[in-house]
């Protein structure tokens, strides 16, 4: 691969992990219904232009949420799993009217950490996901499977699973879209790294109130598609056009994360 961040020269393959904070309103559990919508036509348009794209999602625990009418998170562990379980479908719905618009259908898949650290299962799922992209109007939306996992319930966001799926899939680029501009340096977002441990001590221990993950997680995520070799940006998921800014390279558009090499 070059160097190059600009991805609409050809069709890629484009994972895009959206995180809990750009899905729900700012200050509440409630899954904002036009961040869908918008996010959706977005990838939508990238998809119609021959790109391979891919959803990394939470939002399960907050659309069970809303579904079963709380106002707060609940602390006991079953509990979220249940919301989980409850939104997860509600979710589902939500993103597939979004593509519907477009001519475009949804498949979802829920995977577990096991589900990764089986060759036989680590397969299958590759399998499915190389079927369903050489449909070309369908998307994948992926999700851990809450029900029956902990490890986003407890520490990632999902930013661990976008990174295994990018590697799983042999990805182009991985897009980490959260409520920061990018990773900060005080209050200048940082343009693009090419060495993530230089850059650890700008991480600021804060998240959103209905947040799982935090800058720290992602950048471990970042590190994992590095070794892979694939290309990295985080970037706020709640500005208009940042996917298409994204892909086309643009430089004042979040932090852009150079690989060094290929796996290691």
């Amino acid at each position: 691969m070059d160097g190059s961040f600009d991805m609409s020269t050809k069709p890629k393959r484009i994972v895009f992990k959206f995180g809990t904070g750009i899905l729900t309103r700012p200050d509440t559990n409630t899954i904002d219904d036009g961040q869908i919508k918008r996010l959706s036509a977005e990838v939508a348009a990238l998809a119609r232009q021959g790109h391979e794209c891919l959803i990394v999602s939470s939002g399960a625990v907050g659309a069970g949420l809303m579904v079963l009418g709380r106002s707060e998170r609940p602390c006991e562990l079953i509990a979220v799993q249940a919301c989980a379980a409850v939104g997860q479908g509600h979710l589902m719905k939500m993103y597939g009217r979004a593509f519907d618009e477009y001519g475009l259908h949804v498949a979802q898949l829920l995977l577990t950490h096991s589900d990764l650290d089986s060759h036989i299962r680590h397969t299958n799922a590759g399998n499915t996901l190389e079927w369903l992209l050489r449909q070309g109007d369908v998307v994948p939306i992926i999700n851990e499977n809450d029900s029956v996992a902990v490890e986003e319930l407890r520490f990632g966001d999902n930013d661990q699973l976008s990174a295994e799926v990018a590697r799983m899939v042999k990805a182009d680029l991985l897009v980490l879209l959260t409520t920061a501009h990018g990773l900060m340096n005080g209050d200048r977002v940082v343009p693009e790294v090419r060495d993530v441990d230089a850059v650890l001590d700008f991480v600021q221990p804060t998240k959103g109130k209905y947040s799982i993950g935090g800058m720290a997680s992602k950048l471990q995520a970042v590190k994992k598609a590095l070794r892979a070799g694939i290309r990295t940006v985080i970037a706020t998921g709640r500005q208009p056009g940042v996917i298409d800014a994204v892909v086309h390279g643009d430089p004042h558009t979040g932090t852009r994360f150079y690989p060094s090499g290929g796996e290691g």
